[in-house]
Order: C-alpha cells, then structure tokens, then sequence
C-alpha cells in the first residue's frame, strides 16, 4: 500500500491519511526515546516488534468489550485505526511503585500498592508531561466529568485482563500508560470513547515474575541493553513469535521492514 500524505508524526510512531474517510495509518518506527526525546536512539526491529505486540492486545481487548482504535494490521511495521480526536491525557495504571511514583513519593520500587492507582498526565512534551488532577481537566475542559469517569473505567478493565494476560506468561504488570480518543460514528454528534494510541513494552513496565528482570522500555531509560530482545522475550511468551520460521503468529526481525 503506498503511503499518502503525513498527518503527524511522533517520537515513536508516523501518522498516515488512510485509504478510507475516518481511517489512518499508524507506522511504527524504529526509534526510542526517553525523559521526554532527551535520550534518542534507534533500535532495528522495535517498530516491527511494538506493532504486532499492539496488534495482539488490541484484538484481545476488544474481544472482550473494550472499544479500540484498531481495525487490522497491514503489513510488518503498519496497521489500519480508526480516526480519532486524541484526548491530551495519558492515563497511567499503576499497580506496583516503580518510576516517577517510587521518587516522587519516596516508595520503595517494587512495592505493591494496596490496589491500582490511576494518574493522568497532561499531554505535552514541552512541559514534562505533568501530573494532573481531576480539578484540572475540568476547569480546562480537557475532557467531560462523563469522559473522566469513561476514562477510569476503561483504564481499570484494561489493567484486570492485562494483568491476568501477562501474569498467565510469567510477566508481572508493573504499570502502563494509555491514551484515548473521541470517535464520531456516522452522523452522531455524541463521540464514542476509544482506547487509541499503542500497548507494547514502550508504554508498559513488564518484569519477570521469578527474576525480576525488566523486560521493557526501563532497558532502555536504564542502559541495561538487550531491548529488542526483551521486547521479543514478550512476544514469545505471549506466542506471537517463535524463535524461527513464519507464519500467521511469527515475524521475522530480519530486514526491519
């Protein structure tokens, strides 16, 4: 499929005009960032490897009720998602203290919390992304007091079957981040709700539940190396790879394409 006119472009993603009214496609790139693009580096086959991760939590999720953005992949780094206008919130489920919850509160990394902790983060590179409360999105208007209790529900059924997803493979869901958008279907003027953007080891931290070990973007922030391998050691256990060969559930890394 050729690729029509940019719509945007992230840190980690390009956004393409779709072939259809109401539809773009998300293009996954090879590149890794933290502390807001301070760290840049490129990663061959992360692209390839946070696609079909995405691919395999979207369908999941929407299978069991949670609506999403997702249509269908296209190719090894594509996929076709529904149009939607982003919410400039990111939603952070958190289970156990890791990251900026563990220093800015002084907890131990690690601690399990007496139950899920949802934060919201204002959207916006040029201010850090910062922490916001539920005062703030409504005197800003960034998203509706029907919107903010959408946003927790969902984020909290998405962290029950994840949770039960990755603990089934050994992989302990630490926290993640998920962003959402506002898609009007047909002539309706009230948006419906999706869960948008990507769900793959860039946006979730994942630790082995017998070692401990990171397998996530942490490797990264971290320079512990071994990144795509860990990404990979996801989508093994989660049995969208296997170790060689191709078929519908493989995906070869060679290439980067």
């Amino acid at each position: 499929m050729s690729k029509k006119r940019v719509v945007y472009e992230g840190k980690a993603k390009i956004l393409y005009e779709g072939p259809e009214p109401g539809t773009l496609i998300q293009y996954f790139k090879d590149d890794a960032t933290a502390f807001n693009a301070q760290k840049k580096a490129v990663l061959d086959g992360k692209g390839v490897l946070n696609n079909r991760i995405s691919e395999f939590m979207m369908t999941r999720l929407g299978a069991v009720g949670i609506p999403t953005h997702f249509i269908r992949r296209l190719n090894m780094r594509e996929q076709l998602i529904k149009k939607v206008e982003i919410i400039p919130l990111e939603v952070v489920v958190r289970n156990i203290a890791a990251g900026t919850l563990s220093k800015r509160l002084g907890i131990e990394e690690g601690q399990v919390l007496p139950r899920p902790m949802v934060e919201f983060y204002f959207k916006d590179d040029a201010l850090g992304d910062p922490l916001v409360t539920e005062e703030h999105i409504a005197a800003f208007g960034w998203a509706g007091p029907q919107e903010y209790d959408d946003l927790i529900s969902l984020s909290l059924r998405v962290n029950d079957f994840m949770s039960g997803l990755f603990a089934a493979v050994g992989i302990r869901l630490v926290d993640f981040k998920l962003e959402f958008g506002r898609h009007f279907e047909g002539d309706s003027d009230v948006p419906r709700i999706l869960l948008a953007d990507e769900i793959s080891p860039d946006s979730c931290r994942l630790w082995d539940f017998e070692t401990g070990e990171k397998l996530d973007k942490d490797r990264f922030r971290r320079d512990l190396g071994g990144v795509t391998e860990a990404y990979a050691e996801v989508a093994r256990r989660l049995g969208i790879i296997k170790e060689s060969g191709e078929t519908d559930n493989v995906v070869s890394f060679t290439g980067g394409k």
